[in-house]
């Protein structure tokens, strides 16, 4: 290669890998302020009423009577999430309607998926991707997991 491209090149790799190196923190630093925000039993509640009610959202008042939450704490709580892109408001009249940011949603569980099964989501699928509809809690065992604990035995 001629000396006078070695120094463009160069250039230009340096470039690259600084803006790789500053997407990657920002997407981590992203991911980490997003599951921050949804660390929260409030916000959480907030967050997965905002998810069921969809891209209309509801007024900030109404999320607070249906959650039984004062006024001053709803703000607080709102502002929480939307400082952390997960829900984002319009000014509709004299009311402030919020809605769930489903990209950042999509995108949060992206990024903790992204590897999944060690790039083989074909043998976790099943496992990782439950239902619409389905609930599950913390510790809740699945009908495979009953079944595999019971042939195990």
């Amino acid at each position: 290669m001629p000396t006078f491209l070695t120094g463009t090149v160069h250039c230009r790799l340096d470039l690259f890998l600084s803006y790789f190196y500053k997407y990657e923190i920002m997407k981590k630093s992203t991911a980490i302020a997003a599951l921050g925000a949804l660390a929260q039993e409030t916000r959480l509640d907030i967050f997965r009423l905002l998810v069921e009610k969809g891209p209309a959202g509801l007024p900030a008042g109404e999320i607070g009577t249906r959650l039984g939450q004062p006024s001053p704490t709803m703000s607080f709580h709102l502002n929480q999430l939307r400082f952390a892109g997960m829900v984002t408001s319009r000014r509709e009249s004299r009311s402030i309607i919020y809605s769930a940011n489903f990209k950042a949603m999509n995108d949060l569980l992206a990024y903790l998926t992204e590897n999944c099964c060690g790039g083989r989501p074909e043998l976790c699928a099943p496992e990782a991707t439950p239902a619409c509809g389905t609930e599950w809690a913390p510790g809740q065992t699945t009908v495979a997991s009953k079944k595999n604990r019971r042939a195990s035995v």
